[in-house]
């Protein structure tokens, strides 16, 4: 646990703005899990950009993103660094039901799809290579698909992990798999598991035993953020294969959630909160990542991610190790403020609730005014550009550096952005359903272990 002391920074004074914003509370406990993209806490705390609003913050690790979900709904925690996909399912009842929203999104990219040495040495004569010899990026499932069969033709189950069933990781990984023609299975209201109809057996499994389950030989891969991949390589147990930057060009990835309670009943300390976090979030970023390694030795700490620095830095400096020495430059693998980041766009939340729909976590066929209400009532853009106001008008930060003018949905991402050649547009996620060759669409369901409709 990491306790704020009751001092004030040294670039602030009692009789400035930021103190004249009447805080409705001003002690804080947020939760995290020790991932790399739960840096914009870290840095703000750190960087005191925290106590520059007035907020004397303690930042709490916690078990397992259940746990963290549950701490924000029974108000041991006001805030926490968040799966996409929770506050989402929360609000409309899948697993706990409580209302969750959004008002700041963490960070793009980050995450990676890692195998056994073992899986990768039956994957690498199904994958071309470069005029160096090395593997060609990005690598597709297709070159798993053979070993996967293989394995089923020897009666074992091909088992892979992922950190909670609502997570970006779970919803890329079944994303990766698919496109390369392997089912990863289906959920229905009465077997939750996942695993219905599937090839690849997926699994939860909190991120930091991700490598010694792989190494146990429980699980053949995982997917998961860092440092958790490039642990695998450092402890020559495992192989990422793709990231999710080669997956999905700057897809969103973690939010920080608070209850709508909280944010109705203490809006200007929700402003003053998203202030800290978007300050955070540019330094993370600014001057094309010069602060990187000083983010490194933070994160480091044991009360934050508490990996070696060395494994840290592998990715959070802008390149990406592979097998052991095949590291390529990936300078968007960790975007905490450019393109827009931090923004809550709805078209964000969209694409979550369509893999949820996807999969059968949403049972029914749904219309698009639904998605469109559902995002609506999560991301709250307006909480997030009060804060930037707040911000330009102090002269913290730069008026062009923020979407104003933005009606909540991103551009369509192209085709040449996602691995399966496939866009996405929020606007019409049920034409995105259809379009998508494996999943549930239009008015499919699952009804026992097979697909009706």
């Amino acid at each position: 646990m990491k306790k704020l002391l009751l001092a004030l920074s040294a670039t602030t004074t009692l009789a400035g703005p930021l103190f004249a914003q009447d805080l409705e509370k001003d002690e804080l406990t947020f939760g995290f899990i020790k991932l790399t993209d739960m840096a914009p806490l870290a840095v703000a705390y750190e960087q005191g950009y925290f106590l520059d609003e007035g907020l004397f913050v303690t930042l709490e690790a916690q078990a397992n993103w259940k746990v963290l979900l549950d701490g924000v709904i029974g108000g041991q925690l006001d805030g926490a660094h968040m799966l996409a996909g929770q506050p989402l399912a929360a609000t409309i009842g899948y697993g706990t039901e409580a209302h969750i929203v959004t008002p700041f999104s963490m960070d793009l990219n980050g995450n990676g799809i890692t195998v056994s040495n073992a899986v990768w040495d039956e994957m690498k004569p199904n994958i071309p290579t470069n005029a160096d010899g090395l593997p060609q990026h990005p690598i597709s499932a297709a070159a798993l698909k053979p070993v996967v069969e293989k394995y089923r033709s020897e009666g074992k189950p091909f088992n892979m992990g992922m950190v909670f069933p609502v997570s970006t990781h779970n919803y890329e990984l079944r994303y990766w798999l698919a496109a390369g023609g392997l089912e990863p299975g289906y959920y229905s209201p009465e077997n939750v598991t996942g695993q219905i109809g599937a090839d690849v057996l997926l699994s939860v499994t909190p991120p930091p035993q991700m490598p010694a389950t792989l190494e146990a030989g429980t699980i053949y891969g995982y997917c998961v953020g860092e440092p958790w991949n490039q642990a695998a390589v450092f402890k020559g147990i495992g192989v990422p294969v793709i990231t999710d930057y080669e997956l999905w060009k700057n897809n969103p990835e973690k939010v920080f959630g608070i209850s709508s309670g909280f944010a109705e009943e203490n809006p200007n300390t929700t402003r003053a909160v998203v202030k800290a976090l978007i300050r955070a979030a540019m330094w993370l970023d600014e001057n094309d990542n010069a602060n990187r390694m000083d983010a490194v030795e933070i994160l480091s700490k044991p009360e934050y991610v508490g990996a070696d620095a060395e494994v840290i830095a592998n990715s959070m400096t802008g390149t990406f190790e592979y097998e052991k020495g095949d590291k390529r430059e990936v300078p968007d693998f960790n975007v905490f403020f450019r393109y827009n980041a931090t923004y809550p766009f709805y078209s964000d939340a969209v694409w979550y609730l369509t893999q949820m729909r996807r999969w059968g976590q949403i049972p029914e066929a749904r219309s698009d005014a639904w998605y469109d209400e559902i995002a609506r009532s999560v991301y709250k853009p307006e909480i997030y550009l009060d804060a930037a106001r707040a911000l330009v008008d102090e002269g913290l930060a730069d008026e062009a550096d923020f979407p104003w003018d933005s009606d909540g949905y991103k551009d369509a991402t192209p085709s040449g952005d996602i691995i399966d050649g496939i866009p996405y547009d929020g606007r019409t996620p049920n034409a995105y359903l259809d379009s998508l060759p494996i999943g549930l669409k239009g008015k499919q369901t699952v009804v026992g272990t097979e697909v009706k409709g």
